[in-house]
């Protein structure tokens, strides 16, 4: 029975070392870069295992950059391996897949024992989506929003100065009658100078006589379900 661990007793312990210090380093960068993706997150369609599977992927492909070390004939098996593998997780954000990726790299780099790599490029990903996400960078919005509601006609003069005095801008994108031409349906693309007015803005639309279903959809950045 003890020969089957003999070939465990003869590694060196500079290999356990190695294998520890490289797989706790990949786990422990992949936490930071997953709680940058959770804090720099934006839309609807948060997955809790997007962010468990960055720190399990580098754990593995750390695993099978130890394994493979200096062997080239390791590296084609496992890479022969890896191709029998199917993933089906699709993923309709790039910035998902940019996330999951930085994770692979992660581990594929402390697994390589390029640790100054692993540490500085993971800082620098963090660093880099943070300041990304509080400057802005790439957004281009000309509307906050889009504006609509019913209205009796001879109401146009009550309407257009409540626009004017609570929002920025506002455009008319289109103007059809309903019940029968007692009722007139106005939908605008506005644009808000805070965010505080938009209650009073609905208030302002909901207290000119004759006016009905005000409705204002923000054009918040969203991703798909």
């Amino acid at each position: 029975m003890m020969d089957w661990f003999e070939p465990l007793s003869r590694t060196d312990s500079f290999e356990w070392r190695t294998a520890v210090v490289s797989l706790l380093l990949a786990f422990g960068l992949t936490q930071a870069i997953a709680g940058a993706y959770i804090w720099t997150f934006r839309g609807m369609s948060y997955s809790r295992t997007v962010v468990q599977g960055m720190a399990m992927a580098s754990i593995v492909t750390c695993m099978l950059m130890l394994a493979v070390g200096n062997s080239i004939a390791a590296g084609i098996g496992i890479a022969g391996g890896l191709t029998a593998v199917r993933f089906r997780a699709s993923m309709r954000d790039p910035r998902d897949v940019v996330f999951v990726f930085a994770s692979l790299a992660t581990g594929i780099t402390a697994g390589a024992q390029a640790y100054a790599a692993a540490i500085v490029g993971s800082g620098i990903f963090i660093a880099a989506s943070l300041a990304l996400h509080f400057t802005g960078y790439g957004s281009h919005r000309q509307f906050d929003g889009l504006l609509r509601f019913a209205s009796p006609p001879g109401a146009e003069e009550a309407i257009s100065r409540s626009l004017r005095e609570n929002t920025r801008s506002f455009a008319l994108v289109t103007l059809r009658q309903a019940a029968q031409g007692s009722l007139m349906e106005h939908a605008y693309q506005i644009s808000l100078p805070t965010a505080e007015v938009r209650a009073s803005l609905v208030t302002a639309l909901q207290g000119i006589e004759g006016v009905v279903d005000v409705t204002l959809m923000l054009q918040e950045p969203t991703l798909d379900l």
